[in-house]
């Protein structure tokens, strides 16, 4: 049976899906920010940036059995902020695509993420700019799917 996460946990996998789904130009640009143009933190790679296949499944309906669709490309990274105090968190990505420098700069955020001193930053520079342009987009969705909504209607004939 599954656990309920802890708060922790469920907001890193929160911020974890924003990070899959952030552009390279976002995750540069918001760690320049939250770094002021200072050099970006030290860190070792547990698992340099790697491009490989992923099988994607889905399910009939949504909910039926499920299925292989296919094989989408993803590049995974993992690596330790270098510390000095002993505490040195550690930071995953997992992206569709091939970019490795997106994947590091992923991990590097998440890494980050785990720091009290770097949360806040990176929370407003990266994750609610991202969470705005990802609801704009469904929005936008939104809108070009009600623009093709057909209103079918029965008309009585002669009584």
């Amino acid at each position: 049976m599954n656990e309920p996460l802890s708060g922790q946990m469920a907001a890193r996998r929160a911020w974890l899906s924003l990070l899959a789904r952030a552009s390279r130009t976002e995750l540069e640009t918001a760690l320049q920010a939250v770094f002021e143009g200072a050099p970006l933190p030290a860190f070792d790679w547990l698992r340099a940036p790697q491009t490989g296949l992923a099988m994607v499944r889905g399910r009939t309906g949504g909910s039926g059995n499920p299925f292989n669709a296919g094989e989408a490309t993803v590049t995974r990274a993992v690596m330790r902020l270098r510390s000095d105090d002993g505490v040195a968190p550690v930071g995953i990505a997992c992206q569709l695509g091939r970019d490795k420098r997106r994947a590091e700069l992923a991990a590097l955020a998440d890494a980050l993420l785990q720091m009290p001193a770097r949360n806040e930053a990176l929370r407003t520079h990266l994750l609610q700019p991202v969470t705005r342009r990802l609801e704009a987009e469904r929005q936008a969705r939104q809108a070009d799917a009600a623009a093709t909504r057909v209103e079918f209607f029965t008309m009585v004939r002669g009584e």
